[in-house]
């Protein structure tokens, strides 16, 4: 015999809608009806949806930014004759937005000759990347942070990057001869902190400095240090004999804008006017190479400013920021240094955070990071390195005083990861609250721009004046 009952039709129903029934019981058949229907019926499903798109170009790489509202599943894979990449994007229905992602290719991009994209399945939607040379990609996703929600990610690297102390070597040669006749003029764009690049004027043309391959790093090493003569020389130049080498880090930049202004400053901006200004002033003086972290709005993850400077062998690193805070009265110019046990202040320990989140912001490929890095260089750092930069960060702190106020009359110290070259004394420049309406202005006007970029380059000629730099290995 069966142990189940039959239930007729309507049985349910009419149990339900019977007067007879309690009140809590006809409650849970109600609810259990409901959580049946729920589970039986088809559920339809939510397709993804692109939010913004945004690209950046630069001779390090190209990066294509999708924002959407979900995290999206990718597969990719390269085709030769004629290069390309192609990504496959599941659970996407293209839109408009991601239409955009066309005509924000740029005839100068250094990797991306052109995007085509398109709807390959009904859930799949293709991009298709023309290349102009081959490259290494890296795809990956980043959790929402700040302002951004989820973001997928295509880094475009050049699969043969050029040599870094070579390409500085070619670069200096071809720009010393230039006087600054034309000085970079700040900006002062009011538009979203998330907005990528979308007209040719909003990023400078990139041209690639042309690596003779015949030609070893440590020939052209030699013919630079000995190529000038005397009609050639300026009349600045540090009394001791060898060439110095200055690594400049204009913070933040692409998908990280650092501090905003009240009138819609961008600190990425400002301080990359700042450090092209130091980098025409530097290179006025015969015997000084300099080498900028980023010469275009891009980001480039902490770590790797780090490398940069290590790998031209710099014998100054000098990262420039614009401070905030959430008073707008706060004012004044700040230095600081690298700390190895601990912050100096409580006001340090914090823009110490916010500057090394700033790989959250911009975005980092995880799986790519070292993850042991910062420990490491921190491990390394000697207090030679600390002391030397302690003096350099006192003496420029001190020229900033002749044009500013003075937010701390002292350097700080902090653990600043961008800080923690261990053979380069280094130093991190606030030249300003952003967010102060006054100073922000004033950081917006190319003349005092000008006045900081002087105050510094004073500051390391003091510095070298009684601190020689050290003789190095300069063909390691």
């Amino acid at each position: 015999m069966s142990r189940f009952t039959p239930v007729r039709p309507g049985t349910v129903t009419k149990a339900l809608a019977s007067p007879q029934l309690p009140s809590r019981r006809r409650t849970f058949l109600q609810a259990g009806g409901t959580l049946l229907l729920s589970v039986l019926l088809p559920q339809t499903a939510h397709a993804a949806r692109i939010l913004a798109v945004r690209v950046w170009p630069a001779e390090d790489y190209t990066r294509v930014t999708l924002e959407n509202d979900s995290e999206l599943k990718t597969t990719h894979f390269l085709v030769k004759n004629p290069d390309r990449l192609v990504v496959d994007i599941e659970g996407l229905e293209l839109n408009a937005t991601l239409k955009e992602l066309v005509a924000k290719i740029q005839s100068n991009d250094p990797y991306i000759r052109q995007v085509r994209v398109g709807q390959n399945k009904p859930t799949v939607v293709r991009l298709v990347f023309d290349l102009k040379e081959e490259v290494n990609p890296q795809v990956f996703t980043l959790q929402p942070v700040g302002n951004y929600k989820h973001r997928l990610v295509f880094d475009l690297y050049p699969v043969n990057p050029p040599d870094p102390l070579a390409a500085l070597i070619e670069q200096s040669s071809q720009d010393k001869p230039a006087a600054i006749a034309s000085l970079p003029q700040a900006s002062n764009p009011a538009s979203n902190p998330a907005s990528g690049t979308s007209s040719a004027s909003s990023v400078p043309p990139v041209e690639k400095p042309e690596i003779k391959a015949p030609v070893k790093t440590e020939e052209k090493l030699r013919v630079a240090e000995k190529s000038d003569t005397p009609a050639e020389k300026s009349k600045d130049k540090f009394a001791h004999g060898r060439t110095i080498t200055i690594a400049i880090d204009p913070g933040h930049g692409g998908e990280d804008p650092g501090a905003l202004g009240k009138n819609g400053s961008r600190e990425k901006d400002v301080v990359l006017a700042i450090a092209k200004r130091l980098k025409k002033k530097f290179e006025q003086i015969d015997n000084v190479r300099v080498m900028l972290t980023r010469d275009a709005d891009y980001f480039v993850p902490l770590n790797v400013r780090v490398e940069k400077a290590r790998a031209v062998q710099a014998d100054l690193f000098m990262s420039v920021h614009a401070d905030a805070f959430v008073n707008s009265a706060a004012r004044g110019s700040s230095v600081f240094a690298l700390s190895e046990k601990g912050a100096s202040s409580t006001a340090a320990r914090w823009l110490a955070d916010k500057e090394n989140a700033a790989d959250l912001i911009g975005g980092i490929n995880i799986k790519n990071h070292d993850k042991q890095l910062a420990s490491v260089l921190l491990d390394l750092s000697t207090t030679a390195q600390i002391n030397d930069s302690l003096k350099l960060g006192k003496i420029v702190l001190n020229e900033l005083g002749g044009i500013n106020t003075l937010h701390k009359q002292a350097v700080e110290q902090a653990g600043f990861a961008v800080l923690k070259a261990p053979d380069i004394p280094s130093i991190l420049i606030e030249t300003a609250f952003i967010s102060n309406p006054e100073e922000e202005a004033r950081l917006n006007d190319g003349a005092y721009q000008d006045q900081i970029a002087e105050s510094v380059v004073r500051g390391v000629k003091k510095y070298f004046a009684k601190n020689p730099p050290l003789a190095k290995n300069r063909f390691a």
